[in-house]
């Protein structure tokens, strides 16, 4: 489940139509899902962006998309985090954004979740946010700049056959939290984005493994997941990068040390009210 990227260095893609003025940001785990559609999302508003991560092709071919920097590495390695952001700081000359979006889930309950697997989880999905926001935190200090950080419902919501991939994502709500208190005196503001079911590449490959379990297709599979969230469908990618794509911005310059729910709803349905909404729904015949 993981395979560590080769390391084939830097690579560029300049856009002409981008000011030397403009925000840059690294985004992490950038080359698929969410930090893709982030990495768009940002591009699109005018930010000059380096997308980070293990696997050298879909890197480069969202980098070269928007025209922005690949930097392939691995963000549990503190040398690759400094390398991506010296590389960073070498084209672009400053930092004013950070998207910690890498993440991986492997499914079991605690008995079959090996340490190793514990281990690994929490290297990714925890370990690897401290230290890329540990290389680049001078430079956004600097800029003034923002991090979020990519969470799930997950940090606050349990659920099961999840333990390490919950633990990892609870724990990065707190890390970003400290980082708030501790950054934002000196104008570095920190918030963390909490998806629930969205259509990613992991998102798929979760639910094709259900769909082959009960015989039906991926779509039926996001639907009888999303069957209560009030919105009754998952996420797009490109909704969750938006929300990201704010808090970067100066239109959220007071949000600071907030778990942003982009979940359709899924946090606030009430599981002891679930049966009693559902008799209700088929009196009314919306259900």
């Amino acid at each position: 489940m993981w395979h560590r990227g080769g390391r084939s260095g830097f690579h560029l893609r300049a856009r002409c139509c981008l000011s030397s003025d403009a925000p840059v940001a690294i985004v992490t785990g950038g080359g698929t899902g969410i930090g893709a559609a982030t990495a768009r999302v940002l591009a699109g508003k005018g930010w000059r962006v380096t997308v980070t991560g293990r696997r050298a092709d879909p890197l480069r071919a969202v980098a070269d998309e928007i025209g922005g920097l690949a930097s392939v590495g691995d963000t549990g390695d503190a040398g690759d985090c400094a390398r991506c952001v010296e590389e960073t700081l070498s084209a672009r000359g400053r930092l004013d954004g950070l998207v910690l979006n890498a993440g991986i889930v492997i499914p079991g309950t605690v008995e079959e979740t090996t340490p190793e697997d514990w281990e690994l989880t929490l290297r990714v999905n925890l370990t690897g946010p401290y230290l890329m926001a540990r290389a680049a935190m001078k430079h956004l200090r600097a800029a003034r700049g923002a991090i979020v950080t990519v969470g799930s419902v997950a940090s606050t919501q349990a659920s099961g056959r999840a333990p390490a991939y919950a633990a990892s994502k609870a724990g990065l709500a707190m890390l970003t939290r400290v980082l708030a208190i501790d950054h934002g005196p000196e104008g570095v503001r920190a918030n963390c984005v909490c998806p629930g079911w969205t259509r990613t590449e992991m998102g798929d490959s979760d639910m094709a493994e259900y769909a082959r379990a009960h015989g039906v297709s991926v779509d039926d599979a996001y639907a009888h997941a999303t069957q209560f969230v009030p919105q009754r469908r998952p996420a797009d990618a490109a909704e969750v990068a938006r929300a990201i794509a704010w808090l970067l911005s100066d239109d959220a310059s007071y949000m600071n040390g907030a778990l942003v729910n982009v979940d359709g709803g899924t946090t606030v349905v009430s599981a002891g009210m679930l049966p009693m909404s559902m008799e209700i729904g088929s009196a009314d015949g919306s259900g």
